[in-house]
């Protein structure tokens, strides 16, 4: 198992050791026990990918749609040990997702908070994604995915943190909580009322904040500094002893902000529901 490694940005004793990787970490692993995952779309990854990875492409894939609610996490065990045995997945391994830097929705953000909520410890994002992995010469392999050799997951292996998600009812519970923030992070204009993506009504949770997913992050797509960082969170009165919950229209984008969150040390769960859910209760509150 690969343990020990570390992000290679300023102030890395108050990070989550193990939870993002850098290329020259990677490449100097490329023959430990690892399973690789590639989230791009399956052309880029016929195009060029890095050796040994896999493509998971499509995050809906585990998803279910209930009530007429799409973007919801699927958590039947019997279909979770299907997917991850066939893609060499148990507790044995350490996993690594990158995928597009510079793509607006990151969906290796949302196989990160997946994997954890599936209750795997070992599950890291590659700093910078395939771009940086370009810059810093790694090895590339083309074509499609070679067929892992089945993981020996077994069902009982499978056990859900409940600490990663929050749902509806949740929040809704907390919503005048003293203890809770809600960073809302889809787009501005998503936050004050635009619907883009078909949700049924517009606008945001009460005192939900807005922080855009993208502004953890610099223009090539990696992790700002942890001081930049922690003064953007403090700026919004965002501090440690919060309970964090990050949504957005299906708990892709809010995903991405879970990571660094998770990364930073702060107590967060992702809404996966997210707007898509929120807006379809006429009964839940909304400000515009």
């Amino acid at each position: 198992m690969l343990m020990g490694y570390g992000p290679v940005i300023a102030g890395p004793e108050h990070l989550k050791k193990g939870l993002l990787m850098e290329t020259q970490q990677l490449k100097s692993s490329l023959n430990s026990n690892l399973v690789i995952l590639d989230t791009r779309s399956s052309w880029r990854f016929f195009l060029g990918h890095i050796p040994g990875a896999l493509n998971l492409e499509h995050w809906s894939h585990f998803t279910v749609t209930v009530n007429g609610v799409k973007g919801l996490l699927n958590e039947s065990k019997p279909f979770i040990l299907k997917e991850l045995k066939a893609l060499g997945i148990d507790h044995s391994k350490t996993i690594v997702i990158y995928g597009d830097s510079k793509d607006k929705w990151r969906t290796d953000g949302r196989f990160f908070w997946m994997l954890e909520r599936f209750g795997f410890k070992n599950v890291a994002l590659l700093n910078g994604g395939w771009d940086q992995w370009i810059e810093d010469g790694g090895p590339v392999e083309r074509g499609k995915s070679n067929t892992p050799k089945a993981s020996n997951l077994k069902l009982e292996d499978i056990h859900f943190d409940d600490s990663t998600v929050a749902d509806q009812q949740w929040i809704q519970t907390r919503l005048k909580s003293p203890s809770l923030v809600l960073i809302d992070n889809r787009e501005l204009k998503e936050f004050q009322g635009d619907t883009p993506f078909g949700s049924p009504r517009g606008g945001r949770i009460p005192s939900a904040i807005h922080i855009d997913w993208r502004d953890f992050f610099d223009s090539r797509g990696k992790m700002k500094s942890e001081h930049i960082l922690l003064n953007l969170l403090k700026g919004h009165n965002i501090s440690k002893d919060k309970e964090i919950v990050v949504y957005c229209t299906g708990g892709v984008r809010s995903a991405m902000a879970y990571f660094v969150l998770r990364l930073l040390g702060f107590n967060v769960r992702n809404y996966d529901g997210s707007w898509w859910d929120w807006s379809q209760n006429q009964s839940l509150p909304l400000e515009i």
